[in-house]
Formats: C-alpha cells, structure tokens, sequence
C-alpha cells in the first residue's frame, strides 16, 4: 500500500521571476565550472547541488510529492537561463527535471518508490527500446544495454525503455514501455566520449534480469492517450498534457539559450574585430551586421514559437479539452526544428569571425560544437516528423503516437 505523499518543508512556492532570477544568478559559476566538467564527461555536484537547492527539479514536480506544479514554461524560462551559461547544465537540468514530471504520471506505488523517503531524489533515462523483456511471475524481467543517459551519475533510479511481448497466445501491437529501475539494479558504463555536450555524462546503462513490478512500467500509449495511472493522484492541468509534448521540448530548448549565448559572443568579438580580408571593422561591415540581426531574429522567433504552443496547449487542458492531434503533429514539428535552426545559427557566425573562430581558445567554439551536437538526437530530427504533418496537410491518415 503506498504511503501517504510527504508535505513540502517550505511552503512558499518562488514565483516565475525569483527562479528565472536564481538561473540567471547562476550562469557565471556553471559556465566556471564547463572545462572541467567537460573533461570529466560529467557535471560536478555542486551544480546538482545548486539546481536542487534553488528549487529547480521542483518545478515539474507534483505538489503531494513537495514540487511546484508549475507550467512548462516557467521551466523553460530557467532552462533557457542556465543554458546561456554552459549547455550541458541545461540538458542534463531538462532532461532529469522532465523526469520529475514523469513519474507523476505512474501508478502511486511507483513514486512512493521514489520519492516515499525523499523527495530530493533523481532519475536518469534512456528511452531506447533495445531491453529485452520476459513475462516472469509478479511482473517482468529486463536485460539490455541503454546509451545516451544524461546526468546518470546524479540520480538514484532511471527510466529505461523496452517493448513488452504480448501474454502467450495473445497477439497485438507492440507494447512499449518505460521501466523504472533502482540505482542497484543497473551498472553505469563511463562510455561518453563525444565532441560536442561532453558534460552531460550520458553514459551507458545496462541491466542484467532485473524484476520490475507491473506498477514501475508506464505504457506510451497511455502518455499518448492521457489514460495514465498517475492522474488517480496527480490530477492538475499540468499532468494533463501529453508526455512527448514535454519531452521534446526539454530536449529542444537549451538550444534556444545557446544560441543567444553564441550571439552575445559574437557581439563582444565583432565590436573589436577588423577583417584581415577587407580592413573593415565588423561594426562597419554590413554582412556583418545583417547576420547578427537575422540570428536575433531567429532566436527570438524560435523562443515565442516554444512558449505561444505551451500558452495553448496549458489553456487547452485547463478548459478540461482535449488537444488537437493535428495541432500536436505540428509542435512536434516545430520543437524538431530548434536545435538545427540554432545550430545554423552558430555556423553564421563561425563563419563571419574568420579564420580565429576555428581555434580551440576561441569563444564561440564550444557554443559551435554544443549546438551540432544537439542536432544528433532523435527528437530533433524535423524529417522524422515533417512527413506525417505534411500528409495530415493535405487530408492523409496520419499515426504518429509519441506527440
């Protein structure tokens, strides 16, 4: 029987500008910290520390469980803060705080698992369905290797995907899941090597038959179709919104703060830069000057796009409706969008440094490399998306299931 939830120690919630405060407070230290954390393949404690402490974790968090309960976009606006300061922070900050989310929307036991002694505690993830499951009696067992699990050292349990075979003598789709794991369960494999986002640690996780009770499983069609167990509990607007819909963007926005953080950069160098080509100073130049302004304006337009969707999407489920599946195909389209868009937005200005911006004691490089890399993940590729809402444009049948 799970215990009752645990009541917040504080009671005062900080508003929206008090935490966007604590994040903006923060940027010289993780930025401080970034070569060092880069060359461990991993964020230092203090900043996990840091974020926790300034109530960062908390944000998605359900209130029974001692979280703010907050709308996405007021995590989004500290995201966005932190990741102007180092990226890797941000990813790791997105990725392990939309966790907090999550496990809101598994069945009560499991986040009595969690959170039942501390609320404080972490999740790492790797959402792949590479684990091999086996019907066992009680529930299930899962064995496989995961890669690509960021801030895994922080945490204490991790989400690990897999697909479910159907019962014996049963048929039907495939029935993926993610599995909820304790820290004694699975190994951590220290195989991040990597040239861009080296700080966020996402190592390798592998499980040799583990038993995972029923209840640690959370099925994707149920954050699909908003049926999951958690809502018994955790009934607030917030946990009404589709799961991919939180997901992607987690992944998708410290791009948003890298590229401003790469442009300020840019800023800084091009007012003391003349061309060895032209002998113009950048501020004279108006390819120059024309590349910074479309760069400002395609971060601006990229950022009002993130939190106009989530302005709809919160007053959708507040209104108790239903979202549009036309309208969630197209923000997944979008958030696909983000990380390319801003990594274009780095190459232009690689390009118009020259020669010195390719250096390794330069700047901007590191905003370059952090950007290109973020382009690799799956959740922003926009032609892994864009053909299905290209299709529901012009009156297809579309089944896309993670929106």
């Amino acid at each position: 029987m799970a215990q009752a939830a645990r009541p917040m120690t504080d009671k005062r919630i900080p508003t929206r500008e008090e935490l966007v405060d604590r994040a903006r407070a923060m940027k010289p230290a993780v930025r401080a910290r970034a070569r060092a954390a880069r060359d461990a393949a991993t964020l230092p404690a203090e900043t996990i520390r840091e974020f926790k402490d300034a109530g960062f974790f908390r944000i998605l968090q359900p209130k029974r469980w001692g979280g703010y309960e907050m709308d996405p976009q007021v995590f989004f606006d500290v995201q966005i803060a932190v990741a102007e300061g180092d990226m890797s922070s941000a990813w790791v900050l997105g990725v392990v705080a939309a966790h907090q989310f999550q496990i809101g929307l598994f069945d009560e036991r499991a986040q009595d698992d969690v959170w039942g002694k501390d609320d404080t505690v972490l999740i790492a993830s790797s959402y792949q369905p590479v684990g091999k499951v086996e019907r066992v009696e009680g529930g299930l067992q899962l064995s496989g290797r995961w890669g690509f699990s960021s801030g895994c050292e922080h945490c204490d349990w991790v989400f690990l995907g897999a697909i479910v075979p159907p019962p014996p003598g049963q048929s039907g789709p495939p029935d993926m899941r993610t599995f909820l794991l304790p820290r004694k369960d699975y190994e951590i494999v220290r195989d991040w090597d990597v040239f861009g986002l080296q700080a966020t640690g996402s190592h390798g996780i592998v499980v040799n038959k583990a038993f995972v009770p029923e209840y640690r499983t959370h099925k994707s069609a149920d954050g699909f179709h908003g049926t999951n167990p958690g809502l018994a509990v955790n009934d607030g607007p917030l946990y009404r919104l589709p799961w991919a819909q939180l997901f992607v963007r987690v992944i998708s926005t410290g791009s948003i703060g890298a590229a401003q953080a790469a442009l300020d950069t840019y800023y800084e160098l091009a007012a003391r830069r003349v061309s060895t080509n032209t002998g113009k100073s950048a501020k004279m130049d108006p390819i120059a000057l024309n590349t910074a302004a479309r760069a400002q304006a395609t971060i601006d337009e990229i950022k009002a796009l993130l939190f106009r969707n989530f302005d709809v999407m919160m007053d959708t489920v507040r209104a108790g409706r239903q979202i549009p599946y036309a309208d969630r195909v197209r923000y997944r389209y979008e958030s696909a969008q983000v990380a390319r868009r801003c990594a274009a937005v780095a190459d232009d200005l690689m390009l118009m440094l020259g020669g010195w911006a390719i250096y390794n004691s330069s700047p901007l490089v590191q905003w370059w490399l952090d950007l290109n890399a973020a382009r690799a993940h799956v959740a922003s590729d926009p032609n892994l998306i864009g053909s299905s809402l290209g299709a529901l444009c012009l009156g297809q049948d579309v089944h896309e299931t993670f929106v």
